[in-house]
């Protein structure tokens, strides 16, 4: 099966919110879409090892917000390659609780805020049907596409995600891949061997350090 086919699928990038009790929930994703135009419905697809996947089932309420062009590659990662039961991430972030939800405004084109009306169980994942309760356009900014993101900021896709696939690449230098976002450090591609790399020196698209990379 030729995976390569499904690249050309188009995708938006979103940050999906809840949350529960006074604890702030999000993630990234990237399969949005709208279903219905009468009533409108959304359908959004998280992994079961998502802990966003696992609060929203109880709160069946969430809030979308679609990034723009200029949303920097550190907003993305913290949302995708970092779990909300281990860290904060709306710490230093502009985020405003809306409806009793907190909406992601930074870099935005806008904001959706919905209800789970249900959840279809797709193996790894699941489907989440929200219907549109609140909608507001923020700026005029060109909503980033999964396309724009790879080739403009270099990101790649979350293990979680629905578009993660695994892949071989060929090198003559040593590779390194981080074991939390999948970047990989090729030596035959820089300026300077991984192993010369300073001991500051961090992953540039999910910041971990260079103790988190794995030789592959």
């Amino acid at each position: 099966m030729d995976f390569k086919a499904l690249n050309d699928l188009s995708y938006g990038m979103y940050i999906v919110t809840t949350k529960k009790g006074n604890k702030n929930v999000g993630c990234f994703i990237n399969t949005t879409m709208q279903i219905t135009s009468k009533n409108p419905i959304l359908a959004i697809s998280l992994n079961k090892e998502n802990y966003t996947n696992e609060v929203l089932k109880e709160t069946r309420k969430c809030a979308i917000s679609i990034l723009s062009e200029k949303a920097e590659k550190e907003l993305i990662s913290k949302f995708g390659y970092f779990s909300s039961r281990e860290i904060n991430k709306f710490e230093d972030r502009n985020y405003q609780n809306i409806s009793e939800l907190p909406v992601v405004l930074e870099d935005i084109c806008g904001y959706i805020i919905g209800e789970v009306i249900r959840v279809i169980d797709v193996e790894t994942h699941d489907i989440f049907l929200i219907r549109i309760q609140q909608a507001k356009k923020i700026s005029e900014e060109v909503p980033m596409t999964y396309k724009y993101y790879h080739e403009n900021l270099k990101g790649t896709a979350p293990k979680k995600a629905p578009t993660y696939q695994e892949g071989k690449t060929e090198s003559k230098g040593n590779r390194y891949q981080c074991s939390i976002c999948g970047y990989i450090y090729d030596d035959s591609k820089e300026e300077i061997n991984f192993e010369d790399l300073p001991e500051d020196w961090t992953c540039p698209l999910c910041g971990v350090g260079k103790d988190k990379f794995i030789k592959l």
